[in-house]
């Protein structure tokens, strides 16, 4: 079969905070020039926020420029932060830290606690009103080049492949997606984005991009332990001194809690699971009794950006433009990243929207230019000036731990982010991890169905699902290697980083054999694996559309 084509002013990968806002900046620009514009947003996801998880305490900085009158519209930015506790965790003790002490980037004051993915819902309904066609449930699975090398567009929609690679009954070759220009709004570690920046050497003058592993769950909890606005943060136990982590407890309406952890995915033991620390970490007594009662209802996992400013790569290419989490504007000290996605997709569209009047203007057709006004107005506004000021913040806990990182980054936000020098990233995340006999094994204990849980049941209430009958979407490079390399060294990691039991060893009866099982039914496309393998050998690609979490309001 043959594809059909159609051919779009902007086209818009992921229906993210990024893509979402860019849509709407688009139309906004051509609504005030009183010209036609054609902008359609693609989303992997079965519907528009399957795939978003974030914490999330959301700063309304973006929002109010994107839409100053978003409370009238109605907006899902309904639970201002109305107090907030930080504590060091031990193992049995909680110790305070007054917030006053903390560095001011970190404080909510003014923000609000969210669903990402209904914000991210909001948005599209706004988008559509204004004339953006959204499509959920088309993957983009293939980039599209002019004969000139630049981008002209995405393939997407690819249908009824099976296991073997040959076409089903049901085969659908997908459709081209054609733009001037594409904005690629993937999010952490997107398949096509990283295509890009190795295409075009877009990470050529930035630092290697460092990630995070981000587990959350979604609880109902009785009255009496429910505290509408609270925002709780936790740093220490159960991670140890040079372990990057912390947590997060935000108070919704409706009975409901978001609690999560967050792990640096450069950590060195191959033996430490993140989903088993998070499950330990929610027994602790300062954390418990805010779930004394309640009920878990949603469980998801997702990689995040930690590199900060020194990792941001090039973000123009022939054709067009990365934005948001998967350029890498995650703000870590304030674990935020959904306003500067924002505000990166506004400025990747105003530039995008200039470019497209000056071609159509001229008669040119197919537009040539980079969109050069988008990094030069980026380098100008805010976002810029937020990141450069804590981009010390994380490289130093990847030096000197814990305590050094804290004692270093205190005195670094006190000044501004103002030292005249900028630390690098001591190594990429998958180079960190140390042998297994040289690290000693953890033993977790068993979830007790009440506070902690298996990932089997975790995996059953992030509503994921997969066709099962198509391409495993987890490639190996080398198939020997996950046995040869990674369980002879690192006792196979892969079955612990996963949050969601996509990789297991499977032995003989008499432990001989051992061979590695990929189900890729359990994936949450949380992208960790394409990121902590030791040899990088994992590469995360798109399935079938639809195909993923069904996240409720994560």
């Amino acid at each position: 079969m043959e594809r059909e084509s159609m051919e779009v002013d902007v086209l818009i990968v992921g229906a993210g905070p990024a893509g979402l806002a860019a849509a709407i900046r688009l139309m906004q620009l051509a609504e005030r020039a009183g010209s036609e514009l054609s902008v359609c947003v693609i989303e992997k996801g079965s519907e528009v926020g399957a795939h978003i998880m974030s914490g999330a305490v959301m700063e309304p900085r973006a929002m109010d420029e994107l839409f100053p009158d978003w409370k009238e519209r109605g907006a899902p930015l309904n639970v201002p932060v109305t107090a907030e506790k930080f504590s060091f965790l031990t193992e049995v003790n909680s110790i305070p830290l007054p917030t006053f002490l903390l560095p001011k980037a970190t404080h909510n004051k003014g923000n609000y606690i969210v669903s990402l993915g209904n914000v991210c819902r909001w948005m599209a309904e706004q988008a559509e009103a204004m004339g953006v066609e959204i499509y959920p449930g088309f993957a983009a699975s293939g980039l599209l080049f002019h004969d000139d090398g630049r981008v002209k567009g995405v393939v997407t929609g690819v249908m009824g492949i099976d296991a073997k690679g040959e076409q089903k009954a049901t085969y659908e070759p997908g459709m081209e997606l054609h733009g001037k220009y594409v904005l690629f709004g993937e999010g952490c570690r997107g398949s096509l984005s990283q295509q890009l920046i190795e295409r075009f050497d877009l990470a050529k003058d930035s630092q290697p991009q460092t990630y995070g592993i981000g587990l959350k769950e979604l609880w109902e909890v009785p009255d009496e332990v429910h505290q509408e606005g609270l925002v709780v943060h936790t740093a220490g136990w159960p991670m140890d001194n040079a372990t990057y982590g912390g947590s997060f407890l935000y108070h919704l309406d409706n009975n409901q809690i978001a609690i999560g952890y967050v792990i640096g995915l450069d950590y060195e033991n191959p033996h430490l699971s993140p989903f088993d620390e998070f499950q330990r970490y929610k027994t602790h007594p300062a954390i418990s009794r805010y779930l004394k009662g309640g009920k878990r209802i949603a469980y998801g996992a997702r990689a995040l950006t930690e590199g900060g400013f020194q990792s941001i790569p090039g973000l123009i290419f022939p054709g067009g433009a990365l934005m948001g989490c998967g350029a890498g504007f995650m703000n870590v000290p304030k674990i935020k990243g959904s306003h500067n996605a924002i505000k990166t997709g506004m400025l990747a569209a105003e530039a995008a929207f200039e470019a497209v009047q000056v071609a159509n203007e001229a008669g040119a057709g197919m537009p040539a230019a980079l969109l050069e006004s988008y990094p030069a107005a980026l380098r100008e506004s805010w976002v810029w000036k937020e990141l450069y000021a804590v981009r010390n913040f994380r490289p130093a806990f990847a030096k000197w731990g814990l305590i050094g990182g804290t004692l270093y980054g205190g005195v670094d936000q006190f000044l501004g982010g103002r030292v005249p020098w900028t630390l690098a990233h001591p190594h990429l995340d998958h180079e960190s991890l140390k042998l297994k006999d040289q690290c000693k094994t953890i033993d977790y204990p068993r979830p007790d169905g009440v506070l902690s849980f298996d990932k089997p049941s975790s995996v059953f209430i992030s509503n994921t699902n997969h066709e099962e009958d198509q391409p495993v979407h987890l490639q190996l490079t080398d198939p020997r290697k996950p046995v040869d390399h990674n369980l002879a060294l690192y006792d196979a990691p892969e079955q612990r980083y996963c949050p969601a039991g996509v990789y297991e060893i499977l032995t003989d009866d008499d432990g001989g054999n051992a061979r590695l099982q990929i189900n890729a039914q359990n994936c949450v496309h949380c992208k960790t694996c394409d990121i902590k393998d030791p040899t990088r050998n994992i590469t995360w690609t798109v399935p079938e559309g639809t195909g993923g979490p069904n996240y409720p309001n994560m």
